[in-house]
């Protein structure tokens, strides 16, 4: 800690340290920087005076602070996720940043973070914190630790694992189809703006010379910047899921599902199975095209957006998806499809496994939802331009002139917005999975276009149903349909569904849980 937090904390407050540079080279005395610099060196060095830490058979503590003392306490029977992280600086020190996740939003301050641990300590500490795991349905309070700190790791924990998925070189190729880079290009590009780049290239002499050659040549350069700046942003894109998921592999032990990747920022993320209650794949449009996905994990207490896979080909998705519906609070695993599946050990699986179910998950057609809610898709998509050309017609009635390009523009925009809406319709669709064998119900939903999600929720993560038509939605006899749930996203919605199958689908996932009802209200 005494040398980790020093650097840090210099890397933190890099903008302080330029400004005192700067303020030092106009006074002639660099004194200035190098006082700022034993301050931030002097307060990062208390951390390691003023920080502990401690493990009780009931809750993990945490106590800092300096000028303020602050101190997080929290139940070990709360804890659900734990999330160790080492950068390059930390693995060279044999250190590691251990979070705890409580399932509660928390700003980055008042996260519980154990920051420069001994690496040799994390496995233990992890198999601790997640030792109510090992009860399942039982509650915390019944569980037996065998060591008096609470450290002692159970033997079960240390079984080998399935691996359901791991990381290959090729997945790459899937990075530039997210928006991922140009979120990291933008930023730059606008930095670069607001500190007058812009005028400085607008009156560049190059650029000027340009303007005076014709229509023709500033084509072609707009075109050759076009070009460059995709292969920019594919580039940082590619970069990005190098450095996040490099080396990525998923183990499930039947208990909990351990996730690591990470190229010089190493991050291992442990979660408890018990709380699994179905997946998400995410089809963004551009993914979809080359047949791939990303893949999220619906649970209790962790991020809304669990991500087990990133992008990655649609057949590894499948693969792991089918494994996690598979296992869930039952704790089964779906058996290896031949040399492609990534299992190489098998969960044993309970009397009446589903596999039939398994994979009509994955594979089932989704119900359509009829003539109403297609006509929506393409009044959404193509109301707007119409009110635009109404505008542009009135505009020119009354002497007014809208120039050329601005009708080739509406021209070119229409067949874009009918396949948009075409898509959107498409993709749109539910599905109710029966309970067989003892497995629960699943509902199925799926929506969107440029962000399609696919939801598989299990019935017993459903805690409530909202039924709610807009104004525009009740002249067209459509509702959209809410399932509540603690896990992932909290709300799914099954969207324009023709009201009078709404009340069919609640009862159909959840049986008996709208009691009686003679005058069903919507809100």
């Amino acid at each position: 800690m005494l040398l980790v937090h020093p650097v840090t904390e210099l890397v933190r407050y890099i903008p302080i340290l330029i400004a005192s540079l700067l303020a030092g080279a106009r006074s002639d005395n660099p004194t200035w920087s190098l006082g700022v610099v034993a301050v931030i060196v002097a307060f990062a060095l208390t951390r390691w005076f003023t920080t502990t830490y401690r493990i009780t058979p009931e809750n993990v503590e945490l106590r800092t602070g300096l000028v303020q003392r602050k101190r997080l306490s929290v139940p070990r029977n709360r804890v659900r996720s734990v999330d160790v992280q080492a950068d390059l600086l930390h693995r060279a020190l044999g250190l590691a940043v251990l979070t705890i996740g409580t399932g509660q939003h928390a700003e980055k301050k008042d996260q519980f973070k154990l920051d420069a641990l001994d690496a040799k300590l994390v496995p233990e500490l992890r198999t601790a914190l997640l030792a109510h795991t090992r009860a399942g349905s039982e509650s915390a309070a019944a569980q037996s630790i065998t060591d008096p700190d609470g450290l002692a790791p159970d033997p079960a924990d240390e079984r080998p694992g399935v691996e359901i998925a791991h990381w290959q070189a090729d997945w790459v190729r899937y990075a530039p189809l997210s928006l991922t880079g140009f979120a990291i290009i933008a930023p730059v590009v606008g930095l670069a703006f607001q500190y007058g780049f812009a005028q400085l290239f607008l009156k560049s002499g190059t650029l000027q010379d340009v303007g005076h050659r014709g229509a023709s040549v500033i084509a072609a350069v707009v075109a050759l910047l076009a070009v460059g700046l995709v292969v920019v942003v594919s580039l940082a894109a590619c970069a990005r899921y190098l450095m996040t998921w490099f080396g990525l592999r998923v183990h499930d032990n039947g208990k909990t599902l351990t996730i690591r990747h990470g190229l010089f920022t190493t991050r291992q993320t442990t979660l408890d199975l018990a709380r699994l209650r179905g997946a998400t794949v995410n089809e963004p449009l551009l993914l979809r095209l080359a047949r791939a996905a990303e893949l999220e994990a619906i649970m209790v207490g962790t991020s809304p957006r669990q991500k087990i896979l990133p992008q990655a080909p649609r057949s590894a998705v499948n693969r792991t998806l089918a494994h996690l519906l598979g296992t869930g609070s039952a704790r089964r695993a779906v058996a290896a499809d031949g040399a492609d599946s990534f299992a190489t050990v098998q969960i044993p699986a309970l009397p009446g496994v589903g596999q039939a179910q398994i994979a009509e998950l994955i594979d089932t057609p989704l119900r359509a939802h009829g003539p109403a809610a297609q006509r929506r898709r393409y009044t959404r998509a193509l109301g707007p331009l119409a009110v635009i050309a109404a505008a542009f017609v009135v505009i020119s009635l009354a002497g007014g002139h809208i120039p050329i390009w601005l009708w080739i523009v509406l021209a070119v925009t229409v067949p874009i917005a009918v396949a948009l809406a075409w898509d959107r319709y498409r993709g749109l669709g539910h599905a109710v999975i029966p309970a067989v064998n003892g497995n629960p119900t699943w509902l199925i939903t799926r929506s969107g276009s440029l962000d399609r999600d696919r939801d598989c929720l299990e019935a017993p993560g459903v805690i409530g149903w909202t039924v709610r038509q807009t104004f525009f939605q009740r002249r067209a006899g459509v509702a959209t349909v809410v399932a509540a749930s603690a896990a992932g996203k909290k709300r799914y919605h099954v969207i324009d569904l023709p009201f009078d199958q709404a009340w069919a689908l609640i009862e159909a996932v959840t049986p008996g849980q709208l009691g009686r009802r003679d005058q069903p209200s919507t809100g």
